[in-house]
């Protein structure tokens, strides 16, 4: 059984990732397990500077973007959708989605069903080798 957790935003580390060919996007993980006593629900926050990006990717984890600051184009199975405050986006399973350019600083949150960051595997098309 889950424990309540209290996360506070400001005591988190930034993350990024280790190729910044996937972007230059900053994140911080607040739900996850190990390092929260949940399961079934990963979240987070997601930070882009003017200038960052975040690669075309997909993920069998159906996803949902929360705009929190700033406005930006999130891309969608081809199609662009403006994310901003007070904005829920649905991102579905398998959905070729990301951020390639971000104009203006953005902030959102981010949730996936899954129990840890770790199950979410991340599948980036510039690296999938040709056959």
């Amino acid at each position: 059984m889950s424990m309540i957790s209290r996360i506070d935003f400001s005591a988190q580390q930034d993350e990024t990732w280790d190729d910044q060919s996937r972007g230059t996007i900053r994140y911080r993980t607040l739900i996850s397990a190990p390092n929260t006593d949940t399961d079934n629900i990963v979240c987070g926050v997601a930070m882009m500077a003017a200038g960052d990006t975040f690669a075309l990717h997909s993920h069998e984890h159906s996803e949902v973007y929360f705009g929190l600051e700033g406005e930006g184009d999130v891309m969608i199975d081809g199609d662009s959708y403006r994310l901003a405050p007070g904005v829920a986006l649905f991102i579905p399973s398998n959905a070729l989605h990301g951020v390639p350019l971000a104009t203006s600083p953005l902030k959102w949150f981010y949730t996936f069903a899954a129990d840890s960051f770790a199950e979410v595997e991340y599948k980036f098309p510039h690296e999938q080798t040709k056959g």
